[in-house]
């Protein structure tokens, strides 16, 4: 174990994390040069589209710092707040982590949210100011950029490196440094009962749940029967190996080793991320005692569970969006596909779910807007499931004579509540001073409270709390609009609050139309009303009799659009005489479409329902 090396990269979004990776491929030889591409380790078609990292990637690499071969496992972590959960699992995994620091863009929110989480995971932390490409010229500005990484980090100045990931300039350094700084790991490499943290998984057709995990103590070997202590299941691998980074099958893996392990299991819902993997379950058990009891060790009394590993913080979804297959005979594939996705994507929370436009569909948990648009997106591309979606909404907390309950929809509010509560999240934006002045009207439109400004460095950084429906509205386009791209945030969730919100409902012919009620702020609840009349108005098609939209709330109509009647001309073929045959043609025309009305159901069609839910 003295000559492995267990790192992450960590940064804010687009600060060249994946293209550092690709330089220390080709640097340790693990990737030849003539079969590099741009962004090697986001194997992903999306990541690749939007030049950012959704899924993390470990790679195993070795590298020769005379007079020692040394073996580098790297994982390369997204740096978008929406991904910070698997940030999370990579620190569990690792002793070290490079921080870096785009020279272009300098310190940004997400940069302070990972080294606070990599500080609070006791690892070392190596700083690195990339892009220096851009400035050879403008070494002044590189060396003020320098020192402000090295107060953020509390290391001297000299343990700051200067890298290019597009050149691959001081790359080398960096990873020297790695080697020189970064602890060996730690762990029994002789217990005789193995023990290995799961931090990702996914799903494979002939081998079942494959799992990413690092050995902590003792080493597995491909005839072993693993053991998963959260699940209480056993299985006999089918492989095991490295990432290199494409799949190396091996015979064993050892403490402070970071490899794979496909396990033949077949029941996505067996696995868990954060589970600990344990083999030579009989060397720890009496034989004569059933599985989870109490088994006697060392002298001490000690139960499986005790041998689980402490990973990482689970993540609780925050944002809820419900999908409904665009064919209903796909409602099956559609919950497979979000299982295999939840394999490799914890964070994922899945559920059942009914609309009565839409028919059977799931509600599914986020942990932000772009978790969820890339989500939807991946059902699309990977397994070919077209989808329909509802407005994404937050859990809130309605206050009864019983006392409180959770509800996600607004048509499950209570007749007779007393109060809504509502989620926060602690919001934490860094943006040049200049745009200081005309963020303030953001503060009132995102109900923001607590807003505390504080200059660090060339920066200006502003702490607030706000409601998490208004973070993931429209929040994150207002802020990069208003600041021309510059400004940058991260968030956490907070407290719930007592929320001053109204729901409306939209009727169709005085009767509510499910899925369309939404909680709206009182403010602005009367002008979100007349936009979605005006443009149901819109989408609705004609009939031979006159539809009236309104929209309802605090027991009032607040807003009211009427769709005319289709026009036929039933006098049309006459001419001349009495004008009392027309009339006769004419009452009689209004008789049936006063009847027609009365039988016909009005009702908002799956298409028109789509281009709803449509941003």
């Amino acid at each position: 174990m003295q000559d492995i090396r267990n790192f992450c990269i960590i940064a804010h979004i687009d600060h060249g994390k994946s293209t550092l990776a690709d330089r220390f491929l080709e640097i340790t030889g693990t990737v030849p040069k003539r079969q590099m591409k741009a962004q090697y380790l986001d194997q992903l078609e999306l990541e690749r589209e939007r030049g950012i990292t959704i899924k993390m990637a470990p790679v195993r690499m070795s590298y020769n710092l005379s007079p020692k071969t040394y073996t580098l496992n790297l994982i390369d972590t997204p740096g978008h707040s929406d991904f910070s959960y698997e940030v999370s699992r990579a620190l569990a995994a690792v002793e070290g982590a490079i921080l870096l620091v785009d020279a272009t863009q300098g310190i940004q929110a997400q940069t302070l949210a990972n080294l606070r989480a990599a500080k609070n995971a006791g690892l070392k932390i190596i700083g690195a100011v990339n892009k220096i490409d851009i400035f050879q010229n403008r070494m002044g500005e590189l060396e003020n950029l320098r020192k402000n990484v090295a107060a953020l980090v509390g290391a001297p100045l000299e343990e700051i490196y200067y890298v290019s990931g597009k050149t691959g300039q001081g790359a080398e350094e960096l990873l020297a440094a790695v080697i020189e700084r970064v602890p060996r790991p730690l762990g029994d490499p002789t217990a005789e009962v193995s023990r290995a943290l799961i931090f990702d998984s996914f799903y494979d057709d002939h081998k079942g749940v494959v799992a990413s995990l690092r050995v902590f103590d003792g080493e597995i070997k491909r005839e072993d029967t693993i053991h998963l202590i959260a699940t209480e299941t056993e299985s006999k691998m089918k492989e095991l190996g490295f990432f290199m980074p494409q799949f190396k099958p091996s015979g064993v893996l050892r403490a402070g080793e970071i490899g794979y392990i496909a396990t033949g299991i077949k029941d996505p819902n067996k696995i868990k991320i954060g589970d600990t993997l344990i083999t030579n379950k009989h060397k720890f058990l009496n034989t004569n005692i059933t599985n989870g009891s109490i088994s006697e060790i060392s002298g001490k009394l000690v139960s499986i569970s005790d041998l689980a590993l402490v990973g990482y913080k689970e993540p609780k979804p925050v944002v809820f969006v419900s999908f409904y297959p665009e064919d209903a005979d796909d409602h099956e594939l559609l919950g497979k596909s979000l299982e295999k996705l939840k394999l490799n994507d914890s964070a994922l929370a899945i559920g059942p779910d009914q609309n009565a436009v839409l028919g059977r569909g799931f509600k599914v948990g986020f942990l932000g807007r772009l978790h969820f648009e890339i989500t939807a997106e991946r059902l699309k591309r990977e397994f070919n499931v077209l989808t329909t979606n509802t407005f994404p909404s937050v859990l809130y907390r309605v206050k009864t004579k019983k006392g409180f309950e959770e509800i996600i929809k607004p048509e499950d509010l209570p007749a007779e509540f007393e109060e809504i509560w509502e989620p926060t999240v602690s919001v934490e934006i860094i943006m040049p001073p200049r745009f200081l002045k005309d963020f303030y009207p953001l503060q009132q439109i995102f109900r923001m409270s607590g807003v505390k400004t504080e200059l660090i460095q060339d920066k200006m950084e502003i702490t607030a709390k706000m409601p998490l429906f208004d973070l993931v509205s429209d929040f994150d386009d207002k802020l990069k609009s208003l600041t021309e791209g510059y400004a940058s945030f991260s968030y956490e969730p907070a407290e719930y609050v007592r929320a001053d919100i109204v729901r409306v409902e939209i009727l169709l012919a005085g009767e509510p139309v499910p899925g369309l009620s939404r909680f709206y702020p009182r403010g602005t609840y009367e002008r979100e009303a007349r936009l979605m009349t005006e443009r149901l108005k819109k989408l609705l098609p004609r009939k031979q009799f006159a539809q009236s939209i309104q929209a309802s709330a605090l027991g009032r109509i607040i807003a009211r659009e009427d769709i005319p009647a289709l026009k036929k001309d039933v006098t049309g073929y006459l001419y001349g005489g009495d004008r009392t045959r027309k009339m006769k043609l004419w009452q009689k025309q209004k008789r049936g479409k006063k009847l027609l009305k009365q039988r016909a159901e009005v009702r908002v069609s799956p298409e028109v329902f789509r281009e709803l839910l449509k941003k």
